[in-house]
């Protein structure tokens, strides 16, 4: 019965259109007829040299993702190694590392035309073709010679793309297709290509206005992906793509400039982490390259729409999380984090969220994505929204209310059924308070987790919480009495990898409603 009701919770907030969508792509298998190989546009070209990719590639054959090494020799759906790391090999993102060949890049490119037959494989699924036709299209337009077998397969591997679209998915997945169909659609020329242009440009006219909020986030809540989703409306800038992108972009630059820390990297709220998007300096350059304005926010700012608002006094910085988990049809990267946040000093991040390691069902995927795993309340040890699998959600917290002023912020969740949990951030001369009401009756088990930064040691003395390094001492104290816990914990700030933390929490049975402040401040 549970199984039941969490399907039915899930499957509840999808569109008609998916359900109708997925039918057809799980029974759909292309058939590419191209009557002739479209000719190659000569007078498409990039505005500005597009940012590097990280090295991946090293020696002849062996690739590091996601913090894993692993040698190819002729399997690209090898089932013995993560199917994220495989999408990555797929990708071909490498091409533009700093160091790579050009004999190199057409060794590789037509090692995998020769090995990927059509249709089958990690290779064919419509991301993994969709970042690959875009990477293989920036090969050329950096100055490399295509060989007629290269354009040849692009044209295929397009074909085929314009086929299978993500409209099961639709969020960033379908925007990913609309891009390599624009720029596929600017790269060749003919009626094929105008296809392909006309099909890219209609998805992205339909779904922007949708997945950018007029605040300039993307939907999906993730600092990670709207980071993705900005570099690709740079790039389509940057080949001139007939497409209306200015006032997006322009936004989402903004917003960014809101979702990162003093430490210049990403929250990490959802499903993010550091090293899979360009970062922000690097996102901010390209911008600027290409003639849009950085304005920094070294002030208070809320983002009504996203949901999240920057606090800022003299050396803090809070971002705090009153948003909505994500559009209700596609939670697949939401995490039952409501009313979270995270906490820097100066230039350093103290209270982190605990980021992502893996996209596959496992237990740290269910304990990273839970309620304990960010900093926030927990009654009764359950999680304020219905995660289950790798990327499914079922009965969602909501935001009923929130509030901001440049002083404080406050928000309410619902995600207790009964019970609200209603939270407000502020300071307090130079010490950073947050006050929790717990809205309800009965007597029921409340925490309180504080999730710090590895870069920190933690003590309690004198019934005080100490926060430490070298450099900094903080407390952090509460105005009840609760019993208090130090255990060690993980962070994931990169796919793949953990490393060790401190957690401190809170505890105590209580009779609702229940209130408490915490405050954090410098020793």
């Amino acid at each position: 019965m549970n199984l039941i009701s969490k399907y039915f919770n899930t499957l509840k907030y999808l569109k008609f259109s998916q359900f109708y969508n997925r039918f057809i792509f799980k029974f759909t298998n292309p058939k590419v007829n191209l009557e002739s190989i479209p000719l190659i546009n000569e007078n498409f070209a990039n505005k500005v040299e597009f940012p590097k990719f990280k090295n991946v590639l090293f020696e002849k054959n062996i690739f590091k993702f996601l913090n894993e090494e692993h040698t190819i020799t002729d399997n690209w759906n090898d089932n013995n190694i993560n199917k994220l790391w495989l999408y990555n090999l797929h990708y071909f993102d490498y091409l533009r590392q700093e160091n790579i060949t050009n004999e190199q890049s057409l060794f590789w490119i037509e090692k995998w035309i020769d090995e990927n037959k059509i249709g089958y494989g990690n290779g064919w699924e419509p991301y993994t073709l969709s970042l690959r036709i875009v990477n293989w299209i920036k090969f050329y337009l950096a100055g490399n010679k295509l060989s007629e077998k290269i354009i040849k397969s692009l044209s295929i591997q397009t074909e085929y793309l314009s086929k299978k679209l993500e409209y099961h998915l639709l969020a960033n997945h379908l925007l990913a297709n609309a891009k390599a169909l624009v720029f596929a659609g600017c790269f060749f020329k003919g009626t094929k290509a105008k296809q392909w242009l006309n099909k890219g440009i209609e998805i992205y006219k339909k779904q922007l206005s949708e997945q950018i909020l007029n605040d300039g986030g993307h939907f999906e809540r993730s600092a990670m992906y709207h980071s993705i989703i900005l570099e690709d409306l740079l790039d389509l800038k940057n080949i001139s793509a007939p497409l209306e992108l200015d006032s997006y972009i322009q936004k989402m630059i903004n917003c960014l400039s809101v979702m990162i820390g003093t430490d210049e990297k990403i929250s990490l709220f959802n499903d993010a982490a550091f090293g899979i998007a360009l970062e922000p300096k690097e996102i901010f350059k390209y911008a600027e390259q290409l003639g849009f304005k950085l304005n920094k926010h070294e002030n208070s700012y809320d983002l009504v729409d996203t949901g999240y608002a920057r606090l800022q006094n003299k050396d803090w910085t809070l971002i705090c999380d009153g948003a909505a988990l994500g559009p209700d049809y596609q939670l697949g990267h939401s995490h039952a984090d409501s009313l979270t946040f995270e906490l820097w000093y100066k230039n350093e991040r103290i209270i982190c969220d605990t980021g992502t390691k893996q996209y596959f069902y496992s237990d740290i995927r269910k304990y990273q994505r839970g309620t304990s795993a960010h900093n926030t309340i927990v009654v009764d040890g359950k999680n304020s929204s219905e995660i289950w699998s790798a990327h499914r959600v079922a009965k969602r917290a909501k935001i009923v209310e929130r509030k901001f002023d440049n002083n404080s912020f406050s928000a309410t969740h619902n995600g207790y059924k009964t019970i609200l949990h209603k939270r407000k951030w502020y300071f307090e001369k130079n010490e950073v308070c947050i006050e929790d009401v717990v809205i309800g009756k009965g007597i029921h088990t409340i925490e309180s987790f504080f999730h710090i930064h590895l870069n920190y040691n933690v003590d309690i003395k004198d019934g005080v919480v100490k926060i430490f390094n070298d450099k900094n001492i903080f407390g952090i104290t509460i105005d009840k009495d609760m019993e208090v816990f130090v255990v060690d914990g993980t962070v994931s700030f990169e796919f793949g990898k953990e490393e060790q933390n401190k957690i401190i929490y809170f505890k105590k049975k209580v009779d609702l409603p229940f209130n408490l402040k915490t405050k954090i401040g410098v020793l």
